[in-house]
């Protein structure tokens, strides 16, 4: 009886860890969540988190196994499903099926994360931390392979080139929805307080994307009209950086204006003190007089700093989120 106890006493312990863990990495990301917070969520010491798992990269693996490797089972079950029944006839809507149907699902069970599961899928899916890129790449590559070569075959007419980016896009877009905490409240806007069930969540869903994956490669005309976007954002940028440089120059020549104006009032009143003084007799005030004379016709220098800091656009590579998500 005590061994029972033990046992279920160190899983109660075992699962407030991993709930733990998994709360702040929906909210915080991989990078920002510390093995110290993760212990006073779980109300429990750093040993058990060692005990159990070893390590916090060790603890994030378990985290991140218990919920995704059951949606990626789902989902190539589904996947192998649709195969058996339609053979060629497969469509890019079933392989979508195949991929949003079991996440829903799951995000219906309490048990397995609840409401929070699809927040947790859309934040590993858009962690930047190379951590959670790599975990994701080496765990679930053959769920990726898989699907990808679904939707090649559902879409024979995109070159595999072209299917990469629109899926990359696409799921990136998706799970970048998913991560935040708003996304509830918003389907309850959109929806004017009406219920939205499965059916209709992943119709929305799905003819967006479809739309998006169907849509023909562009032609000669749309490659022109954006070069002509591009061509006029270059232009308008090409303006708006002359006309800053000439304000700049505007600015340091009515610095050095002012400058030279304070030399000059410097020197005139300099001027007349020495001619008062000269005409009272005063020895004292007149070698005073010469020596603010002399140094008021040193020619008078502006420091500017004509460093002009620009700001940078720092752009981070795409990450492979369709590894996880498919």
């Amino acid at each position: 009886m005590a061994g029972r106890t033990t046992s279920r006493h160190a899983g109660d312990t075992k699962s407030r860890i991993l709930d733990a863990a998994e709360t702040l990495f929906i909210d915080c990301g991989y990078e920002a969540m510390s093995l110290r917070q993760i212990t006073s969520r779980a109300e429990v010491n750093l040993a058990a988190v060692n005990y159990h798992f070893g390590s916090k990269e060790s603890l994030i693996h378990s985290m991140l196994s218990r919920r995704l490797d059951r949606l990626n089972e789902e989902r190539v079950k589904l996947l192998d499903r649709f195969d058996q029944m339609l053979g060629e006839r497969l469509t890019c809507e079933h392989v979508l099926g195949a991929m949003f149907i079991p996440a829903l699902r799951l995000s219906r069970d309490p048990r397995v994360g609840g409401k929070a599961f699809l927040r947790l899928l859309g934040r590993a899916y858009t962690d930047p931390s190379a951590f959670i890129r790599d975990f994701l790449n080496a765990h679930y590559a053959s769920v990726a392979v898989r699907f990808f070569d679904a939707f090649q075959r559902a879409l024979p007419h995109l070159p595999r080139e072209e299917l990469g980016w629109r899926l990359h896009f696409a799921i990136g877009a998706l799970s970048g929805v998913l991560a935040g905490a708003d996304t509830e409240s918003l389907i309850a806007e959109f929806s004017q307080g009406k219920s939205m069930n499965d059916l209709q969540l992943i119709a929305r869903l799905a003819s967006l994307m479809v739309a998006a994956l169907k849509a023909p490669l562009p032609d000669a005309s749309q490659l022109a009209m954006f070069a002509a976007v591009l061509g006029d954002a270059t232009d308008t940028d090409a303006e708006a950086d002359a006309d800053s440089d000439a304000s700049t120059a505007t600015a340091a020549q009515n610095s050095q204006h002012a400058t030279n104006d304070a030399a000059n009032e410097a020197h005139r009143d300099a001027d007349d003190s020495a001619s008062s003084s000269a005409s009272r007799g005063n020895p004292g005030m007149s070698a005073a007089s010469a020596h603010v004379h002399t140094h008021a016709h040193t020619p008078a220098h502006a420091s500017l700093d004509g460093e002009s800091r620009g700001s940078a656009i720092e752009t981070c590579p795409l990450q492979q989120v369709w590894h996880g998500a498919t």
